[in-house]
């Protein structure tokens, strides 16, 4: 057993958390602010481009989270258990695994693109030059999704491993590499062309294609305890349903929070363009938080997994404590500080007076409920490294039914304003992060062990 899973299995939980946390928390917030700087990039080609990117960013975020979350998770999870059973062969023979289902995922969404996803855009709000914009932008980022696939797996297997330092480095040199990129490509800077919106697509998918070459490098030499080898290249259908297990289940909470911002976007659309715009810059100052929780989530994915896998269940259960309860501090402290602030951050996005004012209405009446978000989120990563995804299932459907119900209602049968749809979106995240971390409590992870 090689020395980082020793320390998974016996080092003190909370110095252990920091340690592991703090690479990928440090390299996900630098990609937040990246994804911000790119939103700027967009407001200074005017309302309707930011508008462009609010349509196309579910669709954005369901790649990622699909790819990072759903499949890296059950990835991690898989090499994280196999390393606590002392199972090197088999860990091996995952990696060739992740690579083939992220190709089938890629190609999955791209098919399922060209043939519903201008209806969808459409159907979401999209008229006119909005709706090209939109739609380029995201057929550039389907007809390169294998890259965002690959570089989601790969660096999940680097963390099933306990290497955290390596992929938060990597993210973090080649996020510096998607600034310049995106300014040369959005705004025509550096001599690059301009085209605008679809940029900000090219701009991903050339530092994402970079770091997944770094990775497999990576992955052959012999500084790693699990290779990438040729000897390994078989399959199995029992190593595909390890990765499976965790991977089917974990996919409906990506899919269920894009369904959720999916709907929000279409009711807050019935407002106009410039509500839109402004929900758009709201939902994406939210990446603020979201790397902060997925740089805990991963470490609890990886220890809790090595935990599983060595049968010691109640050292995973307080990693998944400890870590929620800390995912959800960080998660209330920015959410009160962009709530009481808002007028500090906001003009740097916008200076349409609707677009200002339904970012502001959004970010104050969700932010204080940020800390709910923060437990659900992490402990669905910590969940899926015990391989027990019952119960952030039935909260992510949970939250997906208030939030999109709540929302159609007060819109629709109470003629109320667009302030009751951020309130129902507020009332879901409540129910879900409360749901998981009462299920883990009440000893969900125990079931399958």
């Amino acid at each position: 057993m090689d020395n980082r899973t020793q320390e998974f299995l016996s080092q003190p939980v909370m110095p252990l958390l920091i340690r592991m946390s703090a690479p990928n928390t440090i390299a996900f917030f630098i990609q937040s602010i990246v994804v911000l700087t790119e939103v700027w990039f967009i407001s200074k080609l005017g309302t309707n481009s930011l508008a462009a990117v609010a349509l196309a960013f579910p669709l954005l975020m369901i790649t990622q989270t699909m790819s990072g979350g759903a499949l890296g998770g059950a990835v991690t999870s898989a090499i994280a258990r196999s390393m606590g059973a002392n199972d090197i062969d088999k860990a091996e023979k995952l990696i060739w695994h992740s690579i083939v289902i992220s190709l089938g995922g890629a190609l999955t969404f791209l098919m399922i693109f060209l043939l519903f996803g201008k209806q969808l855009l459409f159907l979401l709000g999209g008229r006119g030059d909005i709706l090209q914009e939109s739609y380029m932008y995201c057929s550039v980022l389907f007809f390169g999704g294998l890259i965002l696939w690959l570089s989601g797996s790969l660096s999940a297997v680097l963390r099933g491993m306990g290497n955290m330092r390596f992929p938060a480095t990597l993210m973090v040199c080649t996020s510096f590499l998607q600034v310049l990129l995106s300014g040369g490509f959005i705004l025509g800077w550096y001599g690059f062309p301009q085209i605008g919106v679809p940029g900000a697509a090219v701009a991903t998918l050339i530092s994402a294609s970079l770091m997944v070459a770094i990775i497999i490098m990576k992955l052959v030499s012999k500084s790693v305890p699990v290779r990438l080898r040729i000897s390994k290249f078989l399959f199995s259908k029992h190593l595909f349903n390890n990765i499976f297990e965790v991977a089917v289940p974990a996919s409906v909470s990506p899919l269920l929070t894009v369904g959720t911002i999916l709907v929000l976007t279409g009711l807050v659309g019935t407002f106009g363009t410039e509500a839109l715009a402004g929900y758009g810059i709201g939902s994406r100052v939210e990446f603020l938080m979201i790397p902060l929780i997925f740089g805990i989530g991963t470490a609890m994915t990886s220890i809790v997994g090595a935990n599983i896998g060595a049968q010691n269940i109640e050292r995973a259960e307080t990693v998944g404590i400890y870590g929620g309860t800390t995912a959800g501090i960080v998660s209330i402290f920015i959410g009160l500080t962009l709530a009481i602030f808002p007028d500090a951050w906001i003009q740097f996005f916008t200076d349409d007076p609707k677009a200002y004012e339904v970012t502001k209405k959004y970010i104050q009446i969700v932010g204080p409920f940020y800390i709910f978000q923060g437990i659900g989120l992490s402990l669905y990563f910590a969940s899926q490294g015990a391989n027990a995804m019952k119960w952030p299932t039935v909260a992510t459907i949970a939250r997906f039914l208030i939030a999109s119900i709540g929302g159609g209602i007060s819109i629709y049968w109470l003629d109320l304003g667009i302030e009751s749809i951020f309130i129902s979106s507020s009332l879901a995240m409540m129910v879900f992060g409360t749901m998981i971390f009462i299920s883990i409590k009440r000893g969900a992870w125990r079931i399958n062990t």
